[in-house]
C-alpha cells in the first residue's frame, strides 16, 4: 500500500444525541506498528475503535484501513481486520477448542488452513488440556486468553484490541503482551489497542495518542512524550495533559 499505513483517520467525530463522544480525532498507524489509544473512561477511545472496526459510523470525518474506506467499503475492511472488544464473550456451551474451530471456520478456505489456524489459537491461548473443557467453566482470565487467541490466530492485517489484558494476572499479562509484540514484529500484523495500564503501553506501543474529552491532546512515542514533558513515566504525562491532579 502506498505510504505504508494500516490506519489513516482524519477528523473523526461522533455524536450520540447531544453528547459528543469524539470531537475531531486524527491519527495514523503504520504497517506492523503497535499503536495505543489512551484515555479515561468516556474519553472516546472505544468509540474510535468501534468506528474503525465498522461497527458504528462516524458523524463526520473519514477513516481508511489499508486504503479501504471504513464507511464506504466496510466489507473489505472486515476481511482484513479482527476486533476484540473489552467485554467480548465466547460461546459458553462449547469447549475451548470447539470455539477456536468454529471461529476458524469463518476464515479458513481449506482443511489444512483451518488446522493451521486452530493450532495457532492453541499456542496463543496457552490453555493446554483446558481447551477440551467447556468455556462456561473458565475463569475470566482463561476466557480472555481464549479470546486473544481467537483474535490473532488468523493473522489479520489489522488487530484492534480493547483492553487486551483485562482480567489477566501478571504472568498471563506478560505472556499476552509478548504474543502481541511477536505478531507485530514477525507475523505482519498491525495492532491498534487501548489500555489503562501505562506500563503495558510503554512496553508494547511504538506510538501512542492520549485522548481527553473526545480530542487527541498529545501524540508520539512513549519515550518521546516522557522526555518532552520532563516526566518519569507515561502515566505522569497522561495526568498532566488531561489535567488530572
Amino acid at each position: 500500500m502506498a505510504g505504508g499505513y494500516a490506519i489513516e483517520a482524519e477528523g473523526l467525530t461522533k455524536d450520540f444525541g447531544n453528547i459528543q463522544a469524539l470531537g475531531g480525532v486524527s491519527f495514523s498507524v503504520k504497517e506492523n506498528e503497535i499503536y495505543g489509544l489512551i484515555g479515561h473512561n468516556g474519553a472516546g477511545k472505544t468509540t474510535a475503535l468501534r468506528i474503525l472496526s465498522t461497527l458504528i459510523s462516524a458523524t463526520s470525518g473519514s477513516a481508511k484501513v489499508f486504503g479501504f474506506d471504513v464507511d464506504k467499503q466496510p466489507h473489505k475492511v472486515r476481511e482484513i481486520l479482527s476486533y476484540l472488544p473489552e467485554e467480548a464473550g465466547a460461546y459458553q456451551q462449547l469447549s475451548g477448542i470447539e470455539f477456536l474451530e468454529f471461529m476458524a471456520g469463518f476464515y479458513a478456505k481449506s482443511k489444512p488452513e483451518m488446522k493451521e489456524i486452530v493450532e495457532q489459537g492453541r499456542i496463543i491461548s496457552d490453555l493446554g488440556d483446558r481447551l477440551n473443557e467447556r468455556v462456561k467453566g473458565y475463569s475470566k482470565g482463561m476466557k480472555r486468553r481464549l479470546l486473544i487467541a481467537r483474535t490473532l490466530m488468523m493473522k489479520p492485517k489489522l488487530a484492534i484490541l480493547d483492553e487486551p489484558t483485562s482480567g489477566l494476572d501478571v504472568i498471563q499479562s506478560v505472556n499476552v503482551r509478548n504474543v502481541i509484540k511477536d505478531y507485530a514484529d514477525n507475523e505482519g500484523v498491525s495492532i491498534l489497542l487501548s489500555s489503562h495500564n501505562m506500563l503495558e503501553v510503554e512496553y508494547m506501543c511504538h506510538k501512542v495518542a492520549l485522548i481527553n474529552q473526545g480530542f487527541v491532546v498529545a501524540e508520539g512515542t512513549p519515550r518521546g512524550l516522557i522526555e518532552e514533558y520532563g516526566k518519569q513515566n507515561l502515566e505522569e504525562v497522561f495526568m498532566e495533559v488531561t489535567n488530572v491532579e
